[in-house]
């Protein structure tokens, strides 16, 4: 096994992605919350969507998951779902009294978490690293749909993607 697959900005991040995960789901467990809740939750506190399409969409997961998580949330008494009055065949999502007056203590308690990571790291790296994170994460998103398009053939799909990694 090549164990420089290990050093891979891909491999790291995923480790770093599941540490936060790990220390988020703590932080949060008490107040209600799980740390996938957390893109709905500012998405409907900030009335950036409102059906669950849209909420799929904005947390950039796939329709099922997205109505099994709603589906916990409602049982669990953080939103709640009302008919759409333009379309009948859709509902219309907001957070519940309850969620509203949680919200709060549950962003302090992740801004807390990210500060107490990144306490080893200068303001400047700090920006740094979000600002290289985020373009990853566009460049992801453009690679994924140009493979994901069905005019791309699958002999080009990555052909010119392909990057020799080595950590020096």
């Amino acid at each position: 096994m090549n164990e420089g697959v290990l050093s891979t900005p891909g491999h790291l991040i995923s480790l770093a992605a599941r540490g936060f995960a790990r220390l988020s789901e703590a932080r949060l467990k008490p107040l209600g919350f799980g740390v996938g809740h957390v893109p709905v939750l500012v998405a409907l506190q900030d009335g950036r969507a409102s059906t669950q399409r849209d909420l799929a969409r904005f947390a950039k997961i796939e329709q099922p998951p997205m109505a099994q998580m709603l589906a916990r949330m409602e049982r669990d008494g953080l939103i709640r779902r009302a008919p759409d009055p333009t379309d009948g065949r859709s509902s219309r999502i907001t957070l519940t009294e309850v969620a509203e007056a949680r919200l709060p203590d549950a962003v302090a308690a992740l801004l807390r978490g990210n500060r107490e990571v990144l306490r080893d790291f200068t303001e400047e790296e700090a920006r740094l690293l979000v600002a290289l994170l985020t373009r990853l994460i566009a460049s992801l998103d453009r690679v994924a749909s140009v493979e994901a398009s069905p005019d791309t053939p699958v002999s080009k799909k990555g052909a010119d993607l392909t990057v020799r990694w080595t950590a020096d």
